[in-house]
């Protein structure tokens, strides 16, 4: 059985892996979300770490914002086009191909964590492991932000995190401040806040 989960896995990601190839990437707006332009706006910069942060669009913005950011995405092309954008706009920004499930090479500790559509993704083991990662890199009184799909079938198949399992999954470490329901294209999807106490 965890074989066949192993050999799932890695066809999705080759398959998310391919779609940026092509660039068929519906989800790589180039705008960074009024949710997070809100937490800029309320809070001092510090330092921020992007998980899952494609071609480095809100990684950009937190530094335009004058935030020390850090970006983590495990597709090469993404990561190649996130440094580009980045240089092209005169910022410094770290930016890493390596898997959210793995965050050890980095030291912490962060302001702000933020994901925007990572979690969802991830299996119930690798989502534990996020979530050590997670913890270990924010600093006390720092934000997480996530946005998720909420359950629903996409393609045939289940995808998408409840409101329960994403609290269940953060609240050894972190404190729920905040969550906002909403959909997109029709689905239910939510925003989450959460800080470190």
């Amino acid at each position: 059985m965890g074989s066949f989960l192993t050999d799932l896995l890695n066809r999705k990601r080759r398959k998310f892996v391919g779609q940026y190839r092509r660039w068929q990437t519906p989800w790589d707006t180039n705008i960074t979300p009024p949710e997070v332009m809100e937490f800029i706006r309320e809070h001092p910069p510090g330092k921020a770490l992007d998980l899952g942060c494609g071609t480095g669009t809100n990684a950009i913005t937190l530094a335009r914002h004058g935030w020390q950011a850090t970006g983590v995405d495990f597709v090469p092309k993404a990561i190649r086009a996130a440094r580009r954008k980045a240089a092209e706009a005169g910022l410094k920004i770290d930016f890493y191909v390596a898997d959210v499930t793995d965050l050890s090479f980095l030291p912490g500790h962060y302001d702000y964590i933020l994901d925007i559509g990572c979690l969802f993704t991830l299996n119930e083991k690798d989502r534990r492991a996020y979530a050590q990662s997670v913890f270990r890199l924010l600093r006390s009184r720092g934000w997480y932000m996530l946005y998720a799909w909420m359950p629903r079938t996409f393609r045939g198949r289940s995808t998408g995190i409840s409101a329960e399992e994403v609290k269940g999954l953060l609240s050894p470490g972190l404190t729920e401040v905040k969550i906002v329901i909403g959909e997109e294209n029709g689905f239910p999807s939510a925003w989450y806040w959460f800080q470190r106490y």
